[in-house]
């Protein structure tokens, strides 16, 4: 159908439609890793930072296409996981600036919109490169704004055709992509979204069927781990007002815990455990008008999981509730894995977010755990290189004193905290942490999902892989003797450590002899393992 011009509830369907195309295809885009590695998420990254960003804007009634495009960026930038997820949320942001103001637009006015939504992923990268998702908007954007028509349907049927031939061309500005014989997984991403919404328009908004898809395991910190509940009631709500002061804040903090205060534009977002929803919530009414109110019984939830009768509750008690006394650190770490989880929090680190590899953490939830640190200087390590860009995003959203230590591994989140001075200045201590990545090498083990070549070795679905940093290094059919390669090709004079951290489908009676033979064999080393739990990686080496 044609549109001489869009409003804000056409958009809203458009997005809505290719949301439900993305999550459809998620599956797909995350095969196109170009690494033959169990973990590829850069599908399920992307259609979850997108499915938040609609859900933030679903119930919305304006026609103004400003209005809708901001309020569905702001759920972007706040629902964004992994490198795919942030760069994603930055498009949307540059579009929804270049829609500001507005309450319709033409195909024109809208080509623009993609252009200003280029300009603003590139800006996000520090060292953009070529051959990814941004060739594909950028692409996009440049043509777009130089195609003449008065109908934006016949505009988004070209931008589909721009994105698409940009993408084809991705291998032949990406080496690894060609090499993997496929095309960029983020950039088609993309492409499934910019279809599912030229699709909406085509059809008169006709809406896209869903496709059953298994859940993903939500993603929390480890403040709520403990059986005992202090305060009874998840309470989250935005206010829609800008806070003059900080002043609700300190009353949240009168109130209960787990506190969650971000404040964006004109809107405050609310998370607070608290025996008193009410009160909490009277007392917001007073700054502005109250929308997406949830109240849950964290108690009652705790009962049914724990499949325990009821048991009688005691009234809250009506004392006003200590404020803890604040810590000059804390450390918010992301980890897979129980054991893991372990070692982190054994090291001090205060807040343990699981996730890491096909589990990318939101810039909600690092943001949820920044706010409930009560420290005058948090540290954040990421422990993978898709995460360290939300990580950031969170620094920048949550007003408080956070460092981000760009830690892409679980060896170098380990050795960044044994780098940790207690007693030393911020910066001292920032410098410190930095220069520790350098000092561990860090290895992985794990399995090949299909056929492929890399860097000339060929690789066979099934095939154990031996992975140096984030390079596959070491390619065999059997097990052990490719980790016991791996460990040779990471072991110098200089090395005097090996810390091996086993993953859950690991046989423990067969790693145990590996493990007496890796002794053996280096017995001047200090030899050391530990049952990290981790899923997919059979292995996570750190030789020091």
């Amino acid at each position: 159908m044609k549109y001489n011009k869009i409003n804000g509830q056409h958009f809203l369907s458009m997005v809505t439609n290719a949301s439900i195309r993305l999550e459809n295809e998620k599956a797909y885009v995350d095969s196109l890793n170009v690494f033959p590695v169990p973990d590829g998420d850069t599908g399920t990254n992307m259609s979850m930072t997108f499915t938040a960003a609609v859900d933030e804007v679903r119930n919305s009634k304006s026609t103004n296409i400003g209005e809708v495009s901001k309020v569905l960026a702001k759920g972007a930038l706040m629902g964004a996981r992994g490198n795919s997820g942030v760069i994603l949320s930055q498009i949307f942001r540059g579009i929804a600036k270049g829609l500001e103001g507005k309450e319709e637009v033409n195909a024109y006015e809208f080509a623009l919109s993609l252009l200003e939504g280029s300009k603003s992923a590139y800006r996000a990268v520090m060292r953009p490169t070529e051959g990814t998702i941004l060739t594909v908007i950028r692409e996009v954007g440049e043509k777009t704004t130089e195609y003449h028509t008065d109908d934006v349907t016949d505009l988004m049927e070209k931008v589909v055709t721009f994105a698409d031939e940009t993408l084809e061309k991705t291998p032949e500005l990406l080496p690894q992509l060609k090499a993997a014989n496929v095309v960029d997984s983020g950039g088609m991403g993309l492409l499934v979204i910019l279809k599912g919404m030229y699709e909406a328009l085509e059809s008169g908004f006709k809406m896209a069927e869903k496709v059953e898809q298994k859940s993903f395991e939500e993603y929390v910190a480890a403040r709520d781990t403990h059986t005992e509940i202090t305060f009874g009631y998840c309470t989250e709500f935005i206010v829609l007002a800008k806070p003059e002061n900080d002043s609700f804040r300190d009353y949240l903090e009168s109130m209960g815990d787990s506190i969650v205060y971000v404040a964006f534009d004109d809107i405050l977002k609310i998370h607070v455990h608290t025996d008193n929803p009410g009160l909490v919530l009277a007392e917001a009414a007073k700054m502005g008008e109250l929308t997406k109110i949830k109240i849950e019984n964290m108690r009652e939830q705790h009962r049914n999981l724990q499949d325990t009768p009821d048991v009688h509750m005691e009234a809250p008690k009506s004392e006003p509730v200590v404020e803890a006394v604040k810590e000059k650190y804390a450390f918010i770490s992301v980890s897979m894995g129980e054991g893991i989880r372990e070692v982190f929090e054994d090291l001090g680190v205060s807040y343990v977010i699981s996730g890491g590899q096909t589990m990318n953490p939101s810039t909600q939830d690092i943001v949820k755990a920044v706010e409930s640190a009560n420290a005058e200087h948090i540290f954040i390590l990421p422990n993978n290189k898709n995460i360290i860009m939300a990580a950031n995003q969170a620094k920048d959203i949550s007003g408080k004193d956070v460092y981000v230590i760009p830690t892409k591994t679980i060896p170098q989140g380990v050795a960044a905290l044994t780098a940790f001075n207690p007693e030393a200045a911020v910066e001292t201590n920032y410098d410190a942490l930095l220069a520790s990545i350098s000092t561990v090498k860090s290895g992985s083990v794990t399995y090949a999902v299909r056929d492929t070549e890399i860097e000339g070795m060929a690789v066979k679905q099934g095939d154990y892989l031996g992975l140096l940093e984030s390079k596959i290094k070491v390619v065999k059919r059997d097990l052990y003797p490719l980790v016991d390669e791996l460990i040779d090709t990471m072991v110098d004079e200089d090395s005097s450590s090996i810390t091996l951290f086993y993953g859950e489908d690991v046989n423990e009676e067969e790693f145990t002899q590996f493990l007496s033979e890796l002794e053996e064999k280096y017995e001047d080393l200090d030899v050391m393992s530990v049952a990290g739990k981790q899923p997919l990686y059979y292995f996570i080496i750190a030789v020091e």
